[in-house]
C-alpha cells in the first residue's frame, strides 16, 4: 500500500508541471467580449409604448416589467394619457411618434403614420376572422393594427332594483326615461343613470354608441363607414334639428332637467360611478366589458346583480343597439427604426399565457382562437348574449376625422351639460366640428 501511495503522489507530480515546460500551449480561452453562437446578442433599444386606456395600465406594467427581464437589451416603457387622441397629434406633428400605440384613428391611416401589418401571419392565422375584418382599414384593405379582444358596450343595471320596482330593460327611449323616473320616484337617493362626465372620453362614447348608432344600425356597418368617410351628409345628417344628433341632445337635457342623472355629472369619474353601482346608490349607467373587473374588484358578490340591457333607440325608426366591437388595438409606428424589436414584444404580449390574464383582468373576450378564459361570471355572460342576439349590432366610429376626436365630442357634450347648446345648437355646432375635422 506504502509503494502504491508513493507511485500516486509522483503520478501527480508530473501532471502538475508548469505549462511553460510542455512542449504545446493549451488552446486560448474564448474571448469573453465575443458572444458564442449559443448566446443572443444583446441589445440597447428603448421602445416606446403609447396608451389612452386607463383600465389596462397596471396589468401591462407588470407584462412589460417580465418582457423586459428576458428581452435582451430591449426595454419597453409604458406612456398613459388620459387625452390620448389629442397627444398622438402632438407626437406625430412633432416627429415624436411613439414605436408602438394603441391610439387609431383613420386619418393618419391615410397619411401612413401606421406599419402594414398584413403579412403577419403567425399573429392572424391565430385570430378570430372577423376580428380581423375589424381591423380592415376599408379604403386599402390591408390591416395597421391588431386588435387582442373583442367587447361589447351598453347599459349596465342593477338587476336587484329593477326586479324590487318589476321594470323590464327599455327597448324604446320613452321605456327607458320611464324606468328611470320609476326609480327616482320609489328610490330619491339613488340616481337612476349615473354619468360620469368629467371624462371626455365617456361622454364622446355616448355619441359612438346612440346617434352615430343609429346611423350604423339604420344603413349597415360599410355604408355607415363609408359615409363617414366621405363626409355624406344625405346619410349623417348630423345638423338636421330633427335628426340623432339633436334628438340625443333632447333626450340628455331632459333627463338633466328631470333630475335623473347624478347632479355632479361634470365632475364626477369613473371611479365615482364605480363605487355609486356597487354601493346601491346608482341604478345603471353605460360601458363596455372593461368595466367588470373594477366592479368584481369592489364587491365580488355584484356578479349575481349586475344586468346588462342594449342602448334604446331614441329614434322612431331606430332599433336598440350594442356595441360588438374589436377592442385593445395595437399598431406599429411606420417611421420606428425598431420594428423587429415592437413586434418581437407584442408577440410577447399576445401569447396565449398573458392573453388569458388580459382577457380575465380586462374582463373582456379575447379574440385569439388558443385563448381559453374566464372572463366573465357566467350570469354576467349570459345577460351579454341575450342582449347581443336582441339588438342591433353596431362598431366603433373609427372613420371620423383626426381633428375631431371622440374626447373633442366628449368635451362638447360636457358644453351641453353645462348649458351652453340648446339641442339644436348643439346639432349644429357638432356637424360644423366634424366638417372641420376633415379640414384640419
Amino acid at each position: 500500500m506504502l509503494l502504491v501511495a508513493a507511485a500516486l503522489c509522483s503520478l501527480f507530480a508530473g501532471c502538475s508541471s508548469p505549462a511553460a515546460e510542455t512542449s504545446e500551449a493549451p488552446p486560448a480561452p474564448a474571448s469573453s467580449t465575443e458572444p458564442s453562437e449559443q448566446t443572443p446578442e444583446l441589445k440597447d433599444v428603448d421602445l416606446a409604448f403609447f396608451t389612452g386606456k386607463v383600465e389596462t395600465v397596471d396589468l401591462l406594467d407588470e407584462i412589460i416589467a417580465a418582457y423586459n427581464a428576458q428581452s435582451g437589451g430591449i426595454t419597453v416603457e409604458q406612456e398613459y394619457q388620459n387625452d390620448a387622441s389629442n397627444i398622438i397629434k402632438i407626437k406625430f406633428a412633432s416627429g415624436a411618434a411613439p414605436d408602438v400605440m394603441t391610439t387609431y384613428e383613420q386619418e393618419y391611416v391615410d397619411q401612413g403614420k401606421y406599419l402594414d401589418l398584413s403579412d403577419w401571419n403567425d399573429v392572424w392565422d391565430r385570430l378570430i376572422p372577423s376580428m380581423r375584418e375589424n381591423c380592415t382599414d376599408l379604403n386599402t384593405g390591408n390591416q395597421f393594427r391588431v386588435c387582442t379582444n373583442m367587447t361589447m358596450a351598453g347599459f349596465w343595471y342593477n338587476k336587484e332594483i329593477f326586479e324590487t320596482l318589476n321594470l323590464e330593460p327599455a327597448d324604446t327611449w320613452e321605456g327607458f326615461v320611464a324606468n328611470l323616473e320609476a326609480i327616482k320616484t320609489a328610490m330619491p337617493d339613488v340616481d337612476p343613470w349615473f354619468i360620469f362626465g368629467s371624462e371626455a372620453w365617456h361622454l364622446g362614447h355616448l355619441i359612438e354608441f346612440m346617434p352615430h348608432g343609429y346611423i350604423k344600425a339604420k344603413f349597415g356597418a360599410t355604408e355607415a363607414k363609408e359615409a363617414m368617410l366621405a363626409n355624406d351628409k344625405a346619410v349623417l345628417n348630423f345638423g338636421d334639428p330633427s335628426g340623432a344628433m339633436a334628438t340625443f341632445a333632447s333626450g340628455l337635457l331632459e333627463v338633466q332637467s328631470k333630475g335623473l342623472i347624478n347632479a355632479d355629472v361634470l365632475t364626477a369619474t369613473n371611479d365615482n360611478c364605480i363605487d355609486a353601482f356597487v354601493t346601491g346608490k346608482a341604478a345603471m349607467f353605460s360601458n363596455g366589458m372593461w368595466c367588470l373587473s373594477s366592479i368584481l374588484e369592489k364587491d365580488p358578490s355584484m356578479a349575481d346583480k349586475i344586468g346588462f340591457m342594449p342602448y334604446p333607440s331614441m329614434m322612431a325608426d331606430g332599433t336598440p343597439m350594442v356595441l360588438v366591437a374589436e377592442d385593445s388595438g395595437y399598431s406599429i409606428s411606420a417611421d420606428t427604426q425598431y420594428i423587429e424589436e415592437a413586434k418581437s414584444f407584442l408577440e410577447y404580449l399576445f401569447s396565449a399565457e398573458n392573453q388569458k390574464k388580459y382577457s380575465e383582468s380586462l374582463g373582456s373576450p379575447s379574440a385569439f382562437t388558443d385563448v381559453d378564459a374566464d372572463w366573465a361570471p357566467a350570469a354576467v355572460v349570459e345577460g351579454v348574449n341575450i342582449a347581443i342576439d336582441s339588438a342591433a349590432n353596431i362598431g366603433y366610429t373609427n372613420e371620423k376625422p383626426a381633428g375631431f376626436s371622440g374626447d373633442d365630442a366628449g368635451r362638447m357634450v360636457q358644453d351641453l351639460l353645462a348649458g351652453r347648446y340648446t339641442a339644436e345648437q348643439f346639432a349644429t355646432a357638432y356637424e360644423e366640428a366634424w366638417d372641420a375635422g376633415f379640414a384640419s
